[in-house]
């Protein structure tokens, strides 16, 4: 498959990136995760709220928005370098502050430091409409060499 760059900017296009998640990230595929904004260094996110993502207590799973938040992080990463395929995680953590409500999240990404060999960064989550967010995630993320 061949990854469309807009000519002269070294970020990928929302609509290539999940071409991404469609042919090679199947968990994103099964959660219906897609990236709507790619910038440089940064990105925002869309997990569609389904029953299948109700977990006991009547909330989302937690797994899933992680994922959610990985996935946003990858497409950060990728809008300051460009197509990095073989970039993959080392590090998440997720601080979950409260209940998202049961409507879409959204993620907002942003790279904080991006190394030779490590990129890190942040994700905030929110439920769709609420600007207090549900999670706050860190990641670190190594890059091919």
């Amino acid at each position: 498959m061949t990854v469309m760059v807009e000519p002269g900017i070294d970020r990928i296009r929302p609509d290539a990136f999940n071409q991404i998640i469609r042919d090679e990230l199947p968990m994103a595929e099964l959660l219906g995760i897609r990236v709507e904004r790619i910038g440089d260094g940064v990105a925002r996110g869309r997990l569609p709220a389904t029953v299948q993502l109700i977990r006991p207590g009547g909330t989302l799973s937690g797994p899933a928005l992680a994922t959610l938040a990985d996935v946003t992080f990858y497409a950060a990463i990728m809008g300051r370098l460009g197509p990095a395929r073989m970039a993959v995680t080392s590090n998440l953590n997720i601080n979950f502050l409260r209940r998202p409500a049961m409507v879409d999240v959204l993620s907002e990404a942003r790279l904080i430091r991006c190394g030779r060999r490590l990129a890190y960064g942040e994700v905030s989550l929110y439920s769709d409409g609420d600007d207090e967010p549900v999670a706050h995630t860190t990641l670190t993320f190594a890059l091919p060499g």
